[in-house]
């Protein structure tokens, strides 16, 4: 079931101390193992607390351990969604077999509703336009617009030799070579994105305005960008199995293809009217002491503001707990380094104006942010700080990256205009 939190949980034979097992009858029991193994999303939710803590500590495990296995999922086992709202979660098939929470307590007046079949998810090759996933981190449900080919600094990763390489004064002198990894523009479907709102803050892409205020923002709410192992893939019978305004105006059912959502014209002259402000091209990944941090920089455009050029961007940070001790996120500490010579030093209080609880029930947090500088490249690098249940203090690097912008720019960026 899925708390008010929004992490889904996964129904099964209820609890080791369940009552009455042995007067059930056969019909009873063929029933319950119907339903076993089915995923359920609650619009609002009973014993929420325990399936976060069961889901996202098993999620966090399987993090752990890299990409889950390939596995294949027995016929008619079904992904069901509870009521209208809430974020799906994952098949038991990918969690261990430790103990099981019953739907008997789900809210009164709540109608069970199929919402499609797991697939296998794909250990080689790319996942097409119109597949639809679920978040295997936050849980939402989405459909895949279109990939990006992105080059992934892992620092975690031992590299001899390399291919490009990147070294920030000020920030150690460690190599590290870019390997290619898939990422993908995604819509969230907008029942879940309530559920996900205490997770994750970047359930949005911001694009700067088409006017001369260059301090002026948008916001695009329900897209995302998505790494290729985050997706555990499904199918429906629906038409309209995502809710996004943008939904029907980018795709459309094609019962002939696999998967049966095709790109609309608009989606593709939107991606290449907007592709210099979507691309995602560099992910930088460091972990220090269990805590994984990745950085996406995004370069959003440059405008004239008192006679002289100001250069954006925005970047987004997912914050990772890979252990299962509580740690809160506490202070930030930021460099800036512009082209045109000057550091600049921010510290301050949490993110976004949280102080995040990493956790075993949710071990994940994910924010944006913006950054301006008077100069076409950059870097930026520093530190979070995270406190421990015991009142003890320690720093989580942020690896360094670069802030670069697009040279050849000619045209402002048109968000949702083509």
């Amino acid at each position: 079931m899925l708390g008010p939190g929004g992490v889904a949980g996964v129904t099964g034979r209820g609890g080791r101390g369940s009552a009455g097992t042995a007067g059930r009858s056969a019909a009873e029991r063929a029933e319950r193992r119907r339903r076993r193994g089915a995923l359920w999303a609650a619009g609002g939710g009973m014993s929420g607390g325990a399936a976060r803590r069961y889901v996202a500590a098993a999620l966090g495990r399987a993090r752990a351990r890299g990409p889950p296995p390939l596995w294949e999922p027995p016929p008619a086992r079904h992904l069901r969604a509870l009521g209208t709202g809430g974020a799906a979660a994952v098949s038991p098939l990918l969690l261990p077999p430790r103990r099981h929470l019953s739907s008997r307590n789900r809210p009164e007046g709540k109608v069970l509703e199929t919402v499609g079949v797991f697939e296998a998810p794909k250990q080689h090759g790319k996942y097409e336009t119109g597949q639809l996933f679920l978040h295997s981190v936050f849980g939402y449900r989405g459909i895949v617009l279109f990939p990006w080919q992105a080059r992934l600094y892992d620092r975690d990763v031992a590299s001899p030799v390399t291919e490009k390489s990147e070294n920030v004064a000020g920030h150690g002198s460690k190599e590290v070579k870019g390997k290619t990894h898939t990422y993908y523009q995604v819509l969230i479907d907008a029942r879940d994105c309530p559920h996900i709102s205490q997770r994750s803050q970047t359930e949005a892409v911001t694009f700067l305005a088409n006017h001369d205020d260059s301090r002026a923002l948008y916001a695009i709410p329900g897209l995302d960008y998505v790494s290729h192992e985050d997706i555990l893939p499904y199918s429906s019978t629906d038409q309209v199995p995502i809710q996004h305004e943008l939904f029907e105006r980018f795709l459309m059912y094609d019962q002939t293809k696999v998967p049966p959502f095709v790109a609309r014209d608009t989606l593709c002259a939107w991606q290449e009217k907007n592709h210099p402000w979507l691309e995602l091209s560099d992910v930088h990944r460091e972990t220090t002491e269990n805590i994984r941090v990745t950085v996406i920089p995004f370069y959003m455009g440059m405008r004239e503001a008192q006679n002289s050029h100001v250069y954006w961007w925005r970047y987004c940070i997912r914050l990772e707990n890979l252990d299962s001790e509580v740690v809160q996120l506490r202070e930030r500490h930021w460099r800036i380094f512009s082209l045109s010579g000057t550091l600049e030093t921010v510290r301050g209080r949490g993110v976004v104006g949280r102080e995040p609880v990493l956790s075993k029930e949710q071990p994940a947090f994910q924010y944006s942010s913006h950054v301006s500088l008077q100069a076409s490249s950059g870097h930026m690098w520093g530190t979070f700080r995270f406190e421990r249940p015991d009142g003890s203090h320690f720093d989580v690097r942020i690896p360094p990256f670069s802030l670069e912008s697009n040279k050849d720019e000619k045209t402002p960026p048109s968000g949702l205009h083509w």
